[in-house]
């Protein structure tokens, strides 16, 4: 007999499909009963770069040793981009393969124990529903994200005009007062990518639970508010599963260990906590020139240590930076007149690689929420420099409620624009300074590095959480959820082809 399945929908961008396969890892190490994972793959046509990345990630989990089938569906006429917005976007690509996930969810020969999704892909909750199937929402943001999606439909009945225009703040339950001008970009304006972030919070409501990469202790506030019923009010939330961090972790004589990125072995020879990084993930740290040289600026006067990982413009057929071209890019003399304290690197870096050196003392950073939970497992203090999506609403919980940061002005009117002195200001407070900020983020960091770990650990909170998911999905009950349709948002245009358009008018 064929061992149950698990199928896995990701968003296929290397964050996020990364994420959600190791999730689905540690699920199948929990699990009592012998259960595969079966992922569905779209072609994220997007940039080659990322394919690449993709079809990498596949290649390595392939061979990792679990019992992972990856199974391709077919390719997809990419929507028009007559509405904009990469929300907008994405949502509609993963839309037009309702057809072809349901061929392949109901054709599997093995029993099929639940399906989880990205958050991305809540249009297609509809093959679930048809096939009467447990649905889960696996949320690669945090829980302060999860709890803005879910109150986000009431918001939009609360609030006429846009949050960009907003004077105030947004109540959201579990955390302070957040100022609007930081809500995350997609719904700053009431545009489609709006439109859709208010479908997924409607939708959330019908699955069977959903599954965040966040620490109960990281955020405790947030998850009680959701669990109260406090974000939707009136009704009750589906049970959340919060197993993080997820963050994959190559143990210590795993296999032949590759030599040491060149990153990692200068900050071998730099004292401890002495250096602040500056990485922007795989899709950031490219700026205008006059961002570049208030940055070197700032580090130049600063007198600290510093790795900045510097990539050239992004070009107009990609979402990815190109390799920099320092010279051009930087400073006269500022190469030479920093060689003895730092290394400007203008290639993709090892990120987490560089997190783990006990060398850095601090991280300048998007506020992506993967950089966050590394920096957070390694105990590294972060300066949130946020740049889009939800970011800006990840730096204000990283200040104003776990302190794990020291607050830097971003001028988000200006193309997320930092002054010099601003930038020097953080990185002299963070980096062996006595400031009393500086000093509160560093303790906080450690105290969130032991959180994490103990999350993780036998009996922690992450843990025990990923057992009783494990249980939930391994009873094999026949799901019992909501049968009416969720209205797709009625000002976009939407591709007849789509599973149950007709359904929704």
């Amino acid at each position: 007999m064929a061992y149950p399945t698990v199928v896995l929908i990701p968003l296929c961008v290397p964050g996020h499909l990364t994420s959600m396969l190791e999730a689905g890892k540690r699920l199948l190490g929990r699990s009592r009963c012998p259960m595969s994972l079966t992922v569905l793959v779209t072609q994220m046509t997007m940039s080659a770069n990322m394919m690449s990345d993709v079809a990498d990630i596949i290649r390595r989990e392939a061979d990792s040793g679990f019992d992972i089938r990856f199974v391709h569906l077919p390719a997809v006429e990419l929507p028009t981009a007559e509405h904009g917005g990469l929300e907008d976007f994405m949502v509609r690509f993963i839309q037009l393969h309702g057809t072809y996930v349901k061929e392949a969810v109901s054709g599997m020969s093995s029993p099929v124990a639940a399906v989880v999704m990205d958050y991305f892909c809540t249009t297609l909750f509809d093959v679930t529903r048809e096939l009467a199937l447990p649905v889960y929402a696996y949320l690669t943001s945090g829980a302060s994200m999860l709890a803005l999606l879910l109150r986000l439909p009431a918001l939009d009945e609360e609030i006429s005009g846009d949050f960009e225009a907003m004077e105030g703040a947004v109540d959201l339950p579990g955390m302070p007062p957040v100022p609007a001008r930081l809500m995350p970009t997609p719904i700053m304006t009431k545009g489609p990518n709006f439109a859709w972030l208010v479908y997924h919070g409607n939708r959330f409501m019908e699955a069977a639970g959903i599954i965040v990469n966040t620490v109960a202790e990281l955020e405790p506030s947030i998850l009680a508010a959701i669990a109260d019923g406090l974000c939707v009010p009136g009704r009750r939330a589906p049970t959340v599963y919060p197993i993080g961090p997820v963050v994959p972790v190559k143990p210590p004589g795993d296999g032949e260990q590759p030599p040491l990125h060149e990153c990692v072995r200068w900050l071998d020879a730099q004292p401890p906590a002495s250096v602040v990084l500056l990485c922007f993930g795989s899709m950031g740290g490219s700026f205008p020139s006059p961002q570049v040289r208030e940055i070197a600026d700032a580090l130049e006067h600063s007198g600290h240590r510093f790795l900045w990982v510097l990539r050239g413009p992004i070009p107009a057929d990609s979402k990815y930076p190109t390799d920099a071209n320092l010279d051009e890019l930087l400073p006269e003399g500022f190469l030479e007149r920093t060689k003895d304290r730092g290394l400007l690197w203008p290639k993709w870096a090892p990120q987490k690689d560089i997190l783990a050196n006990p060398a850095v003392g601090g991280f300048v950073t998007h506020c992506g929420w993967n950089s966050i939970l590394e920096s957070l497992w390694h105990g590294v203090p972060l300066v949130p420099w946020p740049l889009y999506a939800e970011q800006h609403l990840n730096a204000f919980e990283l200040v104003s409620v776990m302190g794990v940061a020291v607050a830097m002005q971003v001028d988000r009117k200006r193309d997320n624009f930092v002054e010099a002195a601003e930038l020097e200001r953080v990185v002299r407070s963070l980096i062996g300074g006595s400031s009393e900020e500086g000093r509160k983020a560093r303790e906080k960091a450690t105290e969130a590095k032991h959180l994490c770990r103990k999350a993780v650990a036998d009996g922690g909170s992450s843990e025990v959480s990923l057992q009783q998911l494990a249980r939930e999905i391994g009873e094999h009950r026949e799901y019992q959820g909501r049968t009416e349709a969720t209205p797709l948002p009625q000002h976009v245009h939407y591709p007849a082809a789509t599973l149950g358009a007709a359904s929704h008018g």
